[in-house]
């Protein structure tokens, strides 16, 4: 088991939580949607200076599932290269 830490631009949230349910049957996840924050080419703040905002997603998968949900999020990057999606997959550690 591991969890599955996404966060990415909110303008693909859709698509990635679209491209995980099609691939994992019975997804259950948890978002969070309004994220503020600043990666390596801009903010997100939601401000009229910074205006756009990212939004997490956060899953826990069994280790059969940690390759497709590298290969989904991987697809969605492929298509949106701009939009800051970063996955962090973090192993059970008990």
């Amino acid at each position: 088991m591991c969890r599955a830490e996404i966060i990415a631009n909110n303008s693909v949230q859709e698509e990635i939580i679209d491209a995980l349910e099609a691939l994992i049957p019975d997804f259950l996840y948890t978002v969070i949607p309004v994220v503020h924050g600043k990666g390596k080419r801009d903010k997100k703040l939601g401000t009229t200076t910074w205006p756009e905002l990212n939004f997490v997603l956060i899953a826990y998968v069994d280790d059969g599932n940690a390759a497709v949900v590298r290969s989904a999020i991987e697809s969605v990057k492929e298509r949106f290269p701009n939009e800051g999606i970063k996955l962090f997959m973090i192993p059970e550690l008990a």
